[in-house]
């Protein structure tokens, strides 16, 4: 039993700028992840401190990181989307 209807893949021509961005994105936000830890490791007490509305920078940094993940995510789906639409109105005109 062979089903052949499934759908032709096309190669994705911007997959390397693809990569590219989500190496630079990476670093990106393990240079923030990295203030926290060090943070963590070397001063820890400064983790306690009262920031602001009654919240102590471990809670305020962490949500702040996970709020920066989604919006790095946000910002790469959108730019990688983008680089295709480019990828392939570059084809379409080949």
């Amino acid at each position: 039993m062979n089903n052949n209807d499934s759908p032709e893949t096309d190669t994705d021509r911007s997959s390397e700028k693809k990569a590219k961005l989500g190496i630079k994105f990476f670093f990106i936000y393990l240079f923030f992840y990295a203030g926290f830890v060090a943070i963590g490791v070397l001063n820890y007490e400064l983790l306690a401190i009262e920031v602001m509305w009654g919240v102590n920078l471990a809670l305020f940094y962490g949500l702040g990181l996970i709020v920066f993940a989604v919006l790095l995510g946000i910002l790469y789906n959108f730019l990688c989307s983008r680089y295709e639409d480019e990828m392939n109105k570059k084809e379409d005109n080949i």
